[in-house]
């Protein structure tokens, strides 16, 4: 029997996606389902919802178990053929709520704070101690597992985890599927969307959409960025950072504009404030939706934990089918988070943590090389794989003058506030999350 061992399963909707694709599956609906989490009463609401779910589309056949706290995490894991990731370590309240707050008495704003930024360095340093944990349990419990890791900030989390673990690791973010959807969509070229082919790589949130052509192999880049340059100048949409990008850097990427707009030293600027305005920028957008879904929840609850005839419907996230691909051996193709081993970009860092086209069969992981990228691309991404690299140094060493060397280096902090600046919110940061942090020396 497969085990799937689900982590932060009290992330019910996710939970519902992931595990209820895979009741979807003929290959997986009798698999035994492993749910854990540190939060009781979530664990308990997202059981019951997979119990409806298993019972209404597939007559039972799955398995399911919970399992809480941190002294049932070896049981949760235990034998397990595959674990996801789904955790965030200090939630909204208080964590989140204080990535945003603390830089903010420094001058210093952000849009989500999950993935790069002050915001994202902090999030990385309290999760990766928690993954190191996972790893130690998963080599003793279940050492053969795939760990599939959805939790951001992607990058940082499967890099350390692929550098500094025995675990089998790959990242998976939502962007690369809908990526050339949503670009066709918006620029009004849906007829386009059939039978097109494209090239997709970079790092994750940042990569690039290299090469999209018709199902007759036209290339339609020029029309796109034709269409992209008029939309933006017509006025505000939002998506104009990206197709700002298309205009400055000749290329769209995968992650959306909110994301983007704190990515580089460009758009968020307290001395152009205007610019927040002329590119459609919602800066603390991330906390906005963490309160919306918060206050949205008590409905959504009724709808989905307490629905006795709830059903489900397979969705497009990668994880069941790459489970499917990897029991089966039939082949399945992914845009993965992987270590750039052997150069699959050529002009990236060996030890970065990239997203390319990966192959997956009854072999695992199969990433696909790519070669070099546009110049100015490489460069884009190499701004972020900076910090990326020096998160985890901190992380590993536990050394502070490496948070701040990330801090300096990120290309938005570093642009709004001098070195001293930098260095007092780091620390006022390290203070404001207390025990939610390692020491640092």
């Amino acid at each position: 029997m497969i085990k799937i061992t689900f982590m932060g399963a009290g992330s019910t909707i996710f939970a519902k996606n992931v595990l209820g694709d895979c009741m979807c599956s003929d290959v997986l609906n009798e698999a035994e389902l492993a749910l854990y989490d540190i939060d009781a009463d979530r664990l308990r609401e997202s059981e019951m919802m997979l119990d409806n779910i298993n019972r209404n589309i597939n007559g039972g056949k799955a398995k399911i178990s919970a399992f809480l706290g941190v002294e049932n995490r070896k049981k949760a894991l235990r034998n397990a053929d595959f674990v996801v990731n789904a955790i965030q370590v200090g939630l909204y309240d208080p964590c989140t709520v204080t990535d945003f707050e603390v830089p903010k008495k420094f001058g210093l704003r952000q849009t989500i704070g999950d993935t790069l930024g002050i915001g994202g360095i902090m999030r990385a340093l309290r999760t990766i101690p928690v993954l190191e944990d996972f790893a130690r349990d998963i080599e003793e419990v279940c050492p053969d597992a795939w760990f599939l890791n959805y939790t951001n900030p992607m990058a940082m989390l499967t890099g350390y985890m692929q550098r500094y673990t025995g675990i089998k690791t790959v990242g998976l973010c939502h962007s690369v599927q809908s990526c050339s959807r949503d670009l066709l969509s918006s620029l009004d070229m849906q007829d386009k969307l059939d039978g097109r082919r494209e090239l997709i790589a970079g790092i994750n949130h940042m990569a690039w959409l290299l090469e999209i052509r018709d199902r007759d192999g036209a290339d339609l880049y020029p029309e796109i960025r034709k269409r992209a340059r008029e939309k933006n100048k017509k006025g505000s949409h939002t998506d104009m950072v990206r197709f700002d990008y298309i205009d400055k850097l000749g290329y769209y990427c995968t992650e959306s504009s909110e994301h983007n707009a704190e990515y580089n030293s460009f758009y968020i600027k307290s001395k152009y404030p205007e610019l927040t305005e002329k590119f459609n920028i919602p800066l603390d957008e991330y906390p906005r939706r963490c309160i919306n879904q918060i206050e949205e929840w008590q409905k959504q609850k009724e709808e989905l934990v307490h629905n006795r005839a709830l059903t489900h419907e397979r969705s497009k996230e990668y994880a069941s089918y790459i489970m499917e691909s990897m029991t089966t051996g039939n082949a399945y193709q992914i845009g993965g988070n992987v270590l750039n081993k052997g150069g699959l970009i050529e002009n990236l860092p060996r030890d970065a943590c990239i997203e390319v086209p990966c192959l997956i069969n009854g072999q695992g992981v199969n990433p696909c090389y790519v070669g070099r990228l546009p110049v100015q691309c490489a460069a884009m991404n190499m701004t972020n794989i900076n910090v990326q690299l020096l998160t985890i140094e901190a992380a590993v060493t536990r050394r502070k003058e490496h948070i701040y060397q990330a801090a300096m280096l990120d290309p938005h902090t570093g642009s709004e506030l001098s070195v001293d600046t930098i260095v007092k919110m780091v620390d006022a940061l390290i203070e404001a999350h207390g025990n939610w942090l390692p020491k640092f020396h």
